[in-house]
């Protein structure tokens, strides 16, 4: 199958999986972008000079360092209730203690990036180290999702914890065709602020930006809280959700859906 007809299949599914949804008045999921780590390596505005391909009034929601059950089911239930499709990048450690959190995630459709074994800032440990943390979060999360303790993701999707990065840290990940993912725009979630202050945070950031990639961190209570309300939002000022998934998605990660 030539990659012309790979992505006409996967937008297909995301059409699909719109018009499947049943509640007609959902924000829905409105297509789905296959990203190529050959053609965007690294992306995200906050650490990066490109990123993803989306029109004006298109995000892509992502979620790091769960999964957290009592506040990551919230979040799935939000997105859920929107047929809203995500990404969600794991802490290897969470992964191997909730395996049935991480496979409710791809179940209802989302995607799966890593996001180190234990959350370290990489650029102030050696090259090493760096490797391992990289090589046993995926290995955590193939684990939880497969039963396989493999080094090969099945979605080669990356963030580093913090945004924070070598050189020789960004070349390994792309010498293995493992796409990093930065942000454009952030919630600022991990600061101690309320619900509210974050809902009113992050909409005004998106008026400003107009599209972008959107950080949030499913383990914070204030984001389940606010998730509803900023779906709701994006829903009420006309924005559209894509869903990225890999170029080039291994048979287990096709089975996995």
């Amino acid at each position: 199958m030539s990659m012309g007809a790979v992505i006409a299949a996967l937008v297909g599914a995301g059409l699909a999986e719109a018009a499947d949804c049943p509640r007609k008045d959902a924000l829905g999921t409105s297509r789905v972008l296959s990203v190529d780590a050959k053609a965007t390596p690294r992306i995200g505005l906050k650490s990066f000079p490109q990123t993803l391909p989306l029109a004006d009034h298109e995000v892509v929601l992502t979620f790091d360092d769960g999964p957290y059950p009592p506040t990551t089911s919230k979040v799935l239930a939000a997105l859920a209730q929107e047929c809203v499709r995500a990404t969600f990048f794991l802490i290897g450690l969470h992964a191997s203690e909730h395996p049935e959190m991480v496979k409710r995630i791809v179940r209802e459709g989302h995607t799966i990036g890593h996001h180190t074994w234990s959350h370290p800032f990489m650029a102030r440990i050696p090259l090493e180290k760096a490797k391992s943390e990289i090589d046993r979060g995926i290995a955590a999360d193939e684990m939880a999702l497969h039963g396989s303790s493999t080094t090969t993701p099945s979605t080669p999707f990356f963030r580093f914890p913090y945004f924070e990065s070598t050189p020789a840290q960004l070349d390994l990940l792309q010498s293995r065709g493992i796409v990093v993912f930065g942000a454009d725009l952030w919630a600022s979630d991990w600061n101690e602020i309320t619900p509210e202050q974050e809902l009113k945070l992050v909409t005004e950031r998106l008026a400003a930006a107009g599209k972008g990639i959107i950080l949030f961190h499913d383990p914070k209570a204030r984001t389940a809280a606010i998730m509803p309300a900023f779906l709701r939002y994006l829903r009420e000022n006309g924005y559209r959700v894509v869903h990225v998934v890999s170029a080039a998605p291994t048979q287990k990660s096709a089975d996995a859906r």
